[in-house]
């Protein structure tokens, strides 16, 4: 290592501290653009440890894949904490940003859609909002075109033995998961017995987690928005509250939810 490195150096702390460039003047706007940075920069490391817990879950290698899943539970904390520090903005502080931001909207990150994507949550309309933002729109769009983390998970268990019915393994990719009643008596299975299936248990577990943290992200979400700007329409032509609270029902792991009930 050179001994020229430093912290600031290695870090790029001089492009990273110069790159906030508020355009309203008010106090409050700093707040508002480092929490969606600093939000941004713990995607883009959800994003790492899910691509290489995915080919971890693919090569029936577990337990690497534990540690990156608990490592992104962890960082969806840091994400929804983030709303506790957005929302020290009062209703007056985010009327004097707004009319700054045109029609720039969080809708239009493409990691959180990429996160989404990765996790199962795929819908092509929203492949078509990133067609300017680089190379996103082919990303999201390759990613479609592939297992997701969930899909991973259950084609492990057709391997490991368990009856997982052909259409579920042979679906459309770029479609939305939606229940089957074989994955649930998979995961019924392992519930029932994880001292024989306890690697398998220890998987629906860490999925879980994602889906809770990521719900909490999102009811995080609804409630800032909801205590700052009411039931106004959000920047980028979103409806806010109401659209939020539409998207709190989309699930990722449907069976890893209703298996609770059936077992």
């Amino acid at each position: 290592m050179s001994a020229d490195v430093t912290y600031a150096s290695y870090l790029d702390l001089g492009r990273i501290l110069e790159a906030q460039h508020p355009a309203s003047g008010a106090h409050d706007e700093l707040l508002f653009i480092i929490v969606h940075q600093a939000s941004e920069l713990w995607l883009k490391l959800c994003l790492h440890e899910l691509t290489a817990a995915r080919a971890c879950i693919e090569a029936d290698d577990l337990r690497p894949a534990f540690k990156m899943l608990a490592r992104v539970a962890r960082a969806q904390q840091q994400l929804i904490q983030s709303w506790d520090v957005l929302s020290t903005m009062t209703p007056h502080d985010y009327s004097a940003v707004r009319p700054h931001l045109g029609p720039s909207s969080g809708f239009q990150s493409a990691q959180y859609r990429m996160m989404e994507f990765m996790l199962g949550g795929r819908d092509g309309r929203h492949v078509r909002l990133h067609k300017s933002n680089a190379d996103w729109a082919g990303r999201l769009e390759a990613e479609a075109g592939r297992a997701s983390l969930y899909d991973a998970a259950i084609r492990l268990l057709a391997r490991r033995g368990f009856a997982i019915d052909a259409g579920v393994l042979e679906r459309d990719l770029a479609a939305p998961h939606t229940p089957d009643a074989s994955v649930e008596a998979a995961w019924a299975a392992i519930y029932r017995d994880p001292q024989s299936h306890w690697d398998l248990y220890e998987l629906a577990e860490k999925l879980v987690d994602l889906e809770y943290h990521f719900q909490r992200w999102r009811f995080g979400h609804l409630k800032t928005v909801e205590r700052i700007i009411g039931f106004k329409r959000g920047t980028g032509g979103t409806a806010g509250v109401p659209y939020l609270a539409g998207v709190m029902r989309q699930v990722f792991f449907p069976e890893l939810l209703s298996v609770r009930t059936a077992i």
